[in-house]
């Protein structure tokens, strides 16, 4: 790409999807919990497409964990810029790195009572129930 000059229309959709390549896989191996997340999601959006019983379900199930990655992503970004300013500790670089924490918790909150909630009623779960008793 010459200096000054930028992709578009095709061009641009290409170098747009190879930054978002490239910042996966560099969260990816920078992250243990994007990591762990990415392996959750690798077991359970199949299991979600499954288990829901209709489209909503589906959505829901499914959409919670990309939802999961989403604030993890962000929530990573807050860190590496608030790093990339200074290591020193001053009280605003841990508010942001904390208000980023709390919004992955909530997002995990989330995902649990998604789940939860949808499959509360699921024939799976109810005969799972069931032998357990």
């Amino acid at each position: 790409m010459r200096e000054g000059v930028r992709p578009s229309g095709l061009a641009r959709l290409w170098q747009a999807t190879l930054n978002s390549l490239r910042g996966l896989a560099l969260c990816y191996r920078s992250e243990a919990a994007f990591r762990q997340e990415a392996w959750l999601a690798l077991v359970l959006v199949p299991a979600g497409l499954w288990l829901g019983q209709n489209g909503v379900e589906r959505v829901l199930l499914v959409g919670s964990l990309l939802l999961l990655m989403i604030v993890e992503l962000l929530n990573t970004a807050v860190e590496v810029v608030v790093d990339r300013i200074g290591l020193e500790r001053h009280p605003l670089s841990g508010f942001a790195k904390d208000v980023g924490s709390a919004a992955v918790l909530f997002a995990l909150v989330l995902v649990g009572g998604t789940w939860l909630l949808v499959l509360w009623d699921h024939p799976v779960a109810a005969a799972a129930i069931a032998l357990a008793r």
